[in-house]
């Protein structure tokens, strides 16, 4: 869904001419020049805004993902629903559901001006990575959409439980 930006901006526009109305006519034109100078980072702002606005619907709908893409200086919204449930089939069994958890603390509010995304720097070979560039390629989504819609299904399933780790000849862990 295509987005036309040019109407907000044109509302800005006009606002800020009503202000300068009352004003002398040389600080009418100042307005006047500042409001066309002003155009590109306005548009900026907004697409900033959407993009924000993207991320918190992104994260209300993982595994499902909303991205914004820039067409012709337009924002246009691209919206991967979640795969239905029916089609998901892991290829192994789940496991059987474990103890219930308590519940975790209420999570601090966000201090002021954050979105409430991370960012996160991940190294993976480059076979994986142009697999996982491929796959995202394919569904027609960025990559990081395509990761944060795996990495939500994979915790989707039952709470994490710890794997068996080796260490030397020596084997830890957990055992069913």
């Amino acid at each position: 869904m295509l987005m036309d930006v040019t109407p907000f901006v044109e509302n800005l526009r006009r606002a800020l001419a009503a202000s300068a109305a009352v004003a002398d006519p040389e600080t009418r034109a100042a307005v006047e020049n500042l409001t066309t100078a002003l155009d590109s980072s306005v548009r900026l702002m907004l697409i900033d805004a959407l993009s924000v606005a993207a991320d918190e619907v992104t994260r209300e709908l993982a595994p499902g993902s909303v991205e914004v893409r820039i067409r012709n200086r337009e924002p246009e919204f691209v919206v991967t629903p979640p795969p239905a449930a029916d089609t998901f089939s892991p290829s192994f069994p789940p496991p059987p559901p474990g103890p219930p958890h308590p519940p975790a603390p209420p999570e601090p509010p966000l201090p002021s001006g954050e979105a409430g995304t991370a960012r996160l720097t991940l190294r993976m070979p480059e076979t994986l990575k142009g697999r996982i560039e491929e796959a995202a390629s394919q569904e027609g989504v960025s990559v990081n959409a395509w990761l944060v819609r795996a990495v939500s299904t994979a915790l989707a399933g039952a709470p994490h439980e710890p794997r068996p780790s080796t260490t030397g000849k020596r084997i830890s862990g957990w055992a069913r």
